[in-house]
């Protein structure tokens, strides 16, 4: 059984692989499915800002390229004072692929988590059930 730590650990195993040149922040992420399957992304940045990926949307692609499309758990980790937590633009990615109450944890180096509910990082989200039929 996958824990919180085994995520963690794949994160933090993935994040010296991010492609950082310009801010320097590496970020690994790591995406657990209900198939009990880890999809690992990194950042990877672009010199025509902003065009980079983020780790957790490497993640999902990495999941959906691999023909998986539900997240049953997320972490997320990086050099940063405090548990670093996923941009905006990412909640909602990571809303779109999973149900409000997927734990998202969020990390850093130093060992300090913070776990969310994905409804917790991104309350009203936009949802598909949200577009017409």
């Amino acid at each position: 059984m996958t824990t919180t730590d085994d995520l963690i650990a794949a994160a933090r195993a993935v994040m010296p692989n991010a492609w950082a040149p310009y801010s320097r922040f590496k970020v690994g992420a790591a995406i657990l499915t209900p198939s009990g399957t880890i999809h690992p992304g990194v950042n990877v940045e672009n010199a025509a800002y902003p065009q980079g990926t983020c780790a957790e949307a490497g993640a999902i692609a990495a999941m959906v390229a691999a023909g998986e499309t539900r997240i049953a758990a997320l972490a997320v980790i990086a050099d940063a004072p405090g548990p670093v937590a996923p941009c905006g633009g990412c909640r909602q990615k990571i809303a779109e692929f999973a149900g409000p109450d997927v734990p998202v944890t969020m990390a850093n180096l130093a060992g300090a988590t913070l776990t969310m509910t994905v409804a917790e990082l991104l309350p009203g989200a936009f949802l598909p059930s949200d577009l017409p039929e």
